[in-house]
């Protein structure tokens, strides 16, 4: 992927992940949450949303996992850790770093 290409995926993706937000953020069904357009648009990216959606994830706690299990095929969370939006958050980012998806400083944040 270019430079450019990285530019333009990572405009689009800012652009749809704002828009998530802001039209979920009184949502408390994680299905909703999930199922809004723009959400399923971020899930279409594909692997190449997984550096952009880890990078958001270190900045906001937001419910990025079910697009990360979706993309990946993975759930590093432990079982006990499910619901426990700070332990989530933390077990895909160390994911994220063993996978060499984002920097150590935003797997340890």
């Amino acid at each position: 992927m270019t430079q450019q290409e990285r530019k333009a995926l990572r405009t689009q993706f800012d652009a749809l992940a704002d828009e998530w937000a802001q039209a979920t953020r009184f949502q408390s069904s994680s299905t909703e949450i999930a199922m809004h357009p723009a959400y399923q648009r971020i899930i279409g990216m594909g692997p190449d949303a997984l550096p952009l959606i880890l990078d958001r994830l270190s900045r906001r706690p937001e419910h990025w996992f079910w697009a990360l299990g979706a993309i990946s095929g993975e759930d590093p969370v432990p079982p006990a850790d499910a619901g426990k939006v700070e332990a989530m958050t933390n077990a895909w980012l160390r994911w994220g770093h063993t996978q060499g998806l984002i920097p150590i400083r935003a797997a340890t944040a």
